[in-house]
């Protein structure tokens, strides 16, 4: 396992992660993870006491990774940005969630079908993790019709959220 501290920042302007929430991994451990590639991967462990699975750690560039904090994980560590954080973590391995109901939803309607699988499956994993963690049947209903009509639309997991905001 791998461990350190950091303080919580949050992206300005940074592009499709601009209001983001993260914290930077160090490049020393980042080069024990040795890793094979310079994509995105998930890795689950404590942060402060609290327990975690399957979060994101994106590249950012020049080597650097990020672990984006959504705001379920802020709220449950009770810190914002500015405060420090102590990560203990090892790699991922498990298998990305997957919402049947929006699989199925998807094989009735071959144009959605089609925009889905053209996404990267990082992108796909962001609608299954949105469906997924729906707590009731009419949002998990509401959240399936939302990536139906993103997908009739060509949008991505970010442009659809974005958009589904404009309307409040």
């Amino acid at each position: 396992m791998f461990s350190f501290k950091s303080i919580i920042q949050k992206f300005a302007s940074k592009g499709e992660k601009t209001g983001w929430t993260y914290i930077d991994i160090p490049q020393d451990i980042i080069l024990k993870l040795k890793l094979q590639n310079k994509k995105e991967f998930r890795i689950k462990g404590v942060m402060d006491d609290v327990a975690f699975d399957r979060l994101a750690v994106y590249p950012i560039g020049e080597g650097n990774f990020i672990i984006a904090i959504n705001a379920e994980l802020r709220k449950k560590l009770g810190k914002k940005e500015g405060a420090m954080v102590s990560v203990k973590f090892e790699l991922d391995t498990s298998e990305a969630l997957k919402s049947q109901e929006l699989l199925d939803c998807l094989n009735d309607d071959k144009i959605a079908l089609k925009q889905f699988n053209s996404l990267l499956l990082s992108h796909q994993n962001y609608f299954h993790r949105y469906i997924y963690t729906a707590k009731g049947a009419a949002t998990k209903a509401g959240r399936i019709v939302n990536t139906i009509n993103a997908m009739h639309q060509k949008m991505n997991f970010g442009e659809m959220i974005r958009s589904l905001k404009k309307e409040k």
